[in-house]
Parts: structure tokens; C-alpha cells; sequence
């Protein structure tokens, strides 16, 4: 399957199209992979033009078969995902105290606040290690990077929860788990 081909149809500016009025029979499976470092690869081979990952990053959704799936009027084509499909490479803070509001942006572009509607939680990674994410849109998440992780952890604050103590961090009044201290750590 060409990449071209099923681009034509959605090319543009990298907004988010209508996927949810979409509803073309499957196409079949491609050979597109999103790894968990999220490298895309087509045909086993990087996909290096940033611009073309967020296009097609654009016609992604993930839906209740579990499957992930790119989705065109015309098609929709099956793809392999390894953990999430998107990474969060970057966050900053506006505001203060309660009126603090997280920012998160991903790897293809997006940016979400951090609040009710995306909400960090705590699921595992295909390794078994619990690393936080976040729901995006159309069924898909970003995982924490390592050193956004990091970032986030330094800025965290502790409270005392059943099952222990979790680390987190509030955003428009919501609490955002980021993990938990081993209670038998020093």
C-alpha cells in the first residue's frame, strides 16, 4: 500500500479531520509500525519527514477492537502499534498555586492541557513498568518520555493515598499521578 495514495484524500494544514464520521470497510493491514520510542516504519524503514508522521498522525485512531487503525473516507488500513503511539516530549506550567494548568505537547504536535478531560494514569509499558499517560483523541494516548518524566517528578508533590504514598502533580484542580514511593526506600 502507498503512503501517497492514502493521503490524498486528508492532505492539509495537520489539523485533525473528522474520524469519528468516518466509517469505510477495512482495507487491510500495511506494514506500518509505531514503536514504542516512537519511530514510525513503513516497509521496516524510518519514516524520517516529520511532516508526513504528523499527517498521517492525523488519520490515526485506535478503536474498540483494540486495534489501531489509519482511516481515509475512501479506506481504512490496519497498523501495529508496540506500546502507545504517541510520546509527550514536552510540558511547561501557566499559572499559579490553584490556578495552576499543566501543558503537554507530543511527538506528532499535539498539545493538550492537563486537567478532567485528559487525565494522567498510571498503566504498563509491554516491559511490565508502570509509566504514566494520557488520553489524546479518537482512543489514542502518549506515554511519558523518560526526561519529561524526570522533569515532571521534580516538580511533584506527595500524598498519602490507600496503597500508599503517590507522587503527583495538580492541574486545574486535578490531581495527575506520576507514581509511588516504596515505602521501605530511606
Amino acid at each position: 500500500m502507498s503512503l501517497d495514495g492514502l493521503l490524498t484524500p486528508v492532505e492539509g494544514d495537520g489539523a485533525i479531520p473528522p474520524l469519528e464520521r468516518w466509517q469505510p470497510a477495512l482495507s487491510g493491514d500495511m506494514d506500518l509500525l509505531i514503536r514504542a520510542d516512537g519511530g514510525w516504519l513503513h516497509d521496516g524503514e524510518p519514516i524520517r519527514r516529520p511532516r508526513l508522521v504528523r499527517l498521517l498522525s492525523t488519520i490515526l485512531r485506535r478503536e474498540a477492537d483494540g486495534d489501531y487503525y489509519l482511516v481515509t473516507p475512501v479506506e481504512k488500513w490496519r497498523i501495529q502499534v508496540e506500546d502507545r503511539p504517541f510520546l509527550i516530549v514536552d510540558a511547561d506550567a501557566q499559572g499559579e498555586a490553584d490556578a495552576l494548568a499543566w501543558h503537554i505537547d507530543t511527538n506528532v504536535g499535539d498539545r493538550v492541557t492537563l486537567g478532567a478531560e485528559h487525565r494522567l494514569v498510571l498503566s504498563e509499558t509491554p516491559r511490565g513498568e508502570p509509566v504514566p499517560e494520557v488520553a489524546i483523541r479518537f482512543g489514542l494516548a502518549a506515554r511519558l518520555h523518560r526526561n519529561v518524566y524526570y522533569r515532571l517528578i521534580e516538580q511533584a508533590e506527595q500524598r498519602s493515598q490507600p496503597g500508599g504514598i503517590a507522587l503527583g502533580l495538580t492541574s486545574n484542580g486535578v490531581w495527575q499521578p506520576l507514581g509511588w514511593l516504596d515505602e521501605a526506600a530511606p
